[in-house]
């Protein structure tokens, strides 16, 4: 996926570029390429950028351990406010109150935007946060005595050293 050069969008026609892809993306492991479809529109003090997406990604479920594939599915749009001082690298202190303002995203006029890196932070931030492999998935079970106390075996050295500090 290449980078635009955002001037070049406004000599595009409706000042807008709309890019097919299916690609796969270096740093993001999916099982089938990403697909979709991505517009970006030059709107004179932003871009409008719109992604419609999809891909398969295996994924580790957070209480049996197992993989299993998700359909990671994309349909965003975000506004970028072009700002001339957005290329000068700011310092700010460690402790800082911030406004409303501070939270929007902002690249120079006569920037480029990076497609592939924009893509790569929207379909990451849509990776679900709980990430369970189905709706009754339990806890893994080694042995009969761990069924009893019903201690997860991850949890087993934990356990062992509380009862060691309890003698």
């Amino acid at each position: 996926m290449d980078v635009i050069y955002i001037p070049n969008l406004l000599k595009v026609k409706d000042k807008t570029k709309e890019i097919h892809f299916e690609e796969f993306i270096p740093g993001l492991d999916t099982l089938t390429p990403i697909r979709g479809k991505l517009r970006v529109r030059h709107g004179g003090n932003f871009l409008e950028v719109a992604v419609v997406a999809e891909t398969i990604m295996t994924l580790t479920c957070d209480r049996c351990l197992k993989q299993y594939n998700h359909r990671l599915t994309l349909n965003t749009s975000e506004l970028i406010w072009l700002d001339k001082n957005a290329s000068t690298p700011q310092s700010y202190p460690q402790e800082r109150e911030i406004s409303w303002d501070d939270l929007s995203e902002s690249l120079s006029p006569d920037g480029e935007f990076d497609l592939q890196n924009w893509l790569y932070e929207q379909l990451s931030l849509n990776l679900p946060l709980r990430r369970l492999c189905s709706n009754n998935c339990e806890q893994p079970v080694t042995s009969a005595s761990q069924a009893e106390s019903n201690v997860d075996s991850r949890w087993a050295a934990l356990e062992s050293l509380k009862q060691q500090l309890s003698q």
